[in-house]
């Protein structure tokens, strides 16, 4: 299994920083990582996400997960397990703000084939924490 993960403390509200993360057409307002997401950031729903680590790429993803101001999740995958990447976002109150947590994992039979052809998302998601706070913090 591949993962990328990524956690920072935002002196925000959980609901400022829920809103930001659910908040599609707004993304590349304050996320360089993304040039669009198109879509409705909510339960059940499909999102399309452009990264600007894979220009001329489109990654769909499923909102599998939508419990509001706390946990989402986004899945991609093919038939019968073969592969799946799953985007976590987790919303935990601290006394000092809200802990933002950011995971994705690979899993599946192919993948540790197709997980070689990933990038090192490390600096993306680091960069993507760095970017919510900055928003979170100055709303």
């Amino acid at each position: 299994m591949k993962t990328f993960a990524v956690t920072t403390t935002i002196r925000a509200t959980p609901q400022v920083i829920w809103d930001i993360i659910t908040d599609a057409p707004a993304y590349p307002a304050w996320n360089t990582t993304v040039s669009s997401v198109d879509g409705r950031i909510a339960s059940g729903e499909t999102v399309t996400v452009h990264a600007k680590i894979a220009p001329g790429r489109a990654f769909p993803v499923k909102v599998v997960v939508f419990e509001p101001p706390r946990r989402m999740a986004w899945r991609s995958s093919m038939p019968f397990g073969l592969f799946r990447g799953e985007r976590v976002f987790e919303l935990r109150e601290r006394g000092d703000g809200v802990e933002f947590v950011m995971r994705e994992d690979y899993t599946g039979a192919m993948a540790p084939l197709i997980t070689k052809s990933i990038p090192d998302l490390q600096p993306a998601f680091a960069e993507f924490a760095a970017c919510l706070k900055a928003r979170a913090e100055a709303t």
